[in-house]
């Protein structure tokens, strides 16, 4: 049996995305998300642990960030966890994990603002259309 490596997280970013673009042209956005969970602990106090998360978009979804995403924006990220290792200057091996996102939604306009605008499907939906869109060369299906 295969495994199954999925992630899905509603959560709003803590920075502006970051986004380079590779040698080959391709597109690569980094930012955090924050996700947030409330409860009461027994002694009836609200308590909200907050967990970050590095994200890690490429091609059409970084570019769609570098468009629209701004701090606190809230997003919708469906991809899966990546673990990442490599050697610091003094030979120490690090490591990092990020999120690899392969589907992303805005679920609001204005980035840390406070408000929360949904959009449409259909909104949501041209976006999804841009990102998944394959590269197209100068061949017209006409």
């Amino acid at each position: 049996m295969a495994g199954i490596n999925k992630v899905i997280l509603v959560g709003n970013t803590g920075k502006d995305p970051e986004v380079r673009h590779l040698e080959s042209g391709v597109a690569v956005a980094n930012f955090t998300l924050a996700t947030s969970e409330t409860y009461k602990n027994k002694s009836g106090e609200k308590v909200t642990n907050t967990e970050w998360h590095n994200i890690v978009l490429w091609r059409g979804l970084a570019e769609i960030a570098e468009k629209y995403v701004k701090k606190g924006t809230q997003l919708y990220i469906e991809g899966k966890i990546r673990t990442r290792s490599w050697d610091d200057k003094e030979g120490n091996k690090r490591y990092t994990t990020e999120i690899v996102g392969d589907n992303m939604q805005l679920l609001s306009r204005s980035g840390g603002t406070g408000t929360t605008t949904n959009q449409g499907s259909d909104s949501v939906n041209k976006f999804e259309d841009i990102a998944n869109e394959p590269e197209q060369g100068d061949d017209l299906p006409f």
